[in-house]
């Protein structure tokens, strides 16, 4: 029933640009923080951003601190991943996720709701 889609991703050169969009449906989009995770081959799911359901705060993993902006529009339940200066190991799948508003964690296993992920590839 509770369905996240993820969409934007493809490939893009090294210093590009990627805007990812996940749109959720199901739920009370403003009852939910939303996080960004992603998963690059042979490794394990990390954490990339998070935004609180208001949107009023984020919290970036240091790897993209600077370089990726989480914002969310809960008039239109989704929420955005702006990837600036993308580099070669940036490339991964690209999930969101929902989590309860209360809960501040970036720890995968807390959140509820996940999509099935969009590509990110980003080239030498």
């Amino acid at each position: 029933q509770v369905q996240l889609v993820e969409s934007g991703g493809g490939l893009v050169q090294a210093g590009g640009s990627l805007r990812l969009s996940c749109t959720a449906s199901g739920l009370t989009f403003s009852n939910y923080a939303m996080g960004w995770f992603r998963r690059a081959p042979g490794k394990e799911r990390e954490f990339a951003a998070r935004i609180s359901s208001s949107g009023s705060s984020t919290y970036y993993a240091d790897s993209v601190k600077g370089r990726f902006t989480i914002s969310k529009d809960n008039a239109k339940n989704t929420v955005y991943l702006q990837m600036n200066s993308l580099k070669p190991e940036d490339t991964a799948i690209y999930y969101c996720a929902a989590v309860w508003k209360f809960l501040t964690t970036t720890r995968p296993q807390d959140y509820s709701y996940w999509g099935q992920g969009t590509q990110v590839t980003v080239s030498s």
